[in-house]
């Protein structure tokens, strides 16, 4: 058995309205912040901005994802945590080949940009993961939520200090490591979910043969 509940227990979690509106919630918090991070990291010219921007878009789509098979059977929500750990995964190989490309072509990023839209991202992505921490621990499709915006929360840090490492040195190789770290975490917890998704389905298929 998967998680730390019964299937039962885990259905009945996974379909509560408290977690449903915390997913909504999740929704438009990471909705409004990949069109502020998107824009700031054009603008700046941030490596890592752009790839917390496109992990904010990730996020969104698998929060809808989440909230289309909220009430679905256990099957199915693994289903959908599979395909949202399979994007986790795609999404680090495109930071890190957009990563490569900027250190070949010298961009340095506008660090105090940077910055202040990485402290405004923290502080968006605390309030989501301490809101979904009470669910961390029920099925793949809840724990890839909880890892997404854990995920979130750690990429912010870590553009702070990027932007702190860019103003201190005019170089752009904190953006580019930044960068590299997120997608390597992205790629991680892709193939945790992954793991823990096809767990839940052998589980489910025992149950429903």
């Amino acid at each position: 058995m998967s998680g730390c509940c019964s299937h039962s227990a885990c259905d009945a979690s996974a379909a509560s309205p408290r977690f449903r509106q915390a997913l909504w919630i999740a929704l438009i918090i990471n909705a409004a912040m990949f069109l502020v991070e998107f824009v700031a990291g054009l603008a700046a010219g941030s490596v890592a901005l752009w790839a917390d921007a496109l992990d904010f878009a990730g996020d969104a789509a698998n929060y809808t994802l989440s909230l289309t098979v909220l009430s679905w059977g256990l099957m199915w929500r693994a289903r959908a945590a599979l395909l949202k750990g399979v994007a986790m995964a795609l999404f680090g190989t495109v930071v890190m080949a957009r990563a490569l490309w900027a250190f070949q072509h010298g961009i340095t990023p506008e660090p105090l940009t940077m910055g202040a839209v990485g402290v405004l991202a923290l502080a968006a992505n605390a309030g989501v993961a301490l809101m979904l921490y009470r669910f961390r621990t029920g099925d793949a499709n809840m724990r890839s939520v909880w890892l997404c915006s854990r995920n979130d929360a750690i990429g912010n840090l870590a553009v702070i200090l990027a932007a702190a490492g860019v103003f201190g040195t005019g170089s752009a190789l904190p953006d580019l490591m930044v960068a590299l770290v997120m997608s390597g975490l992205a790629l991680w917890s892709g193939l945790v979910i992954i793991v823990h998704a096809r767990r839940d389905m052998a589980d489910a298929g025992k149950a429903h043969p």
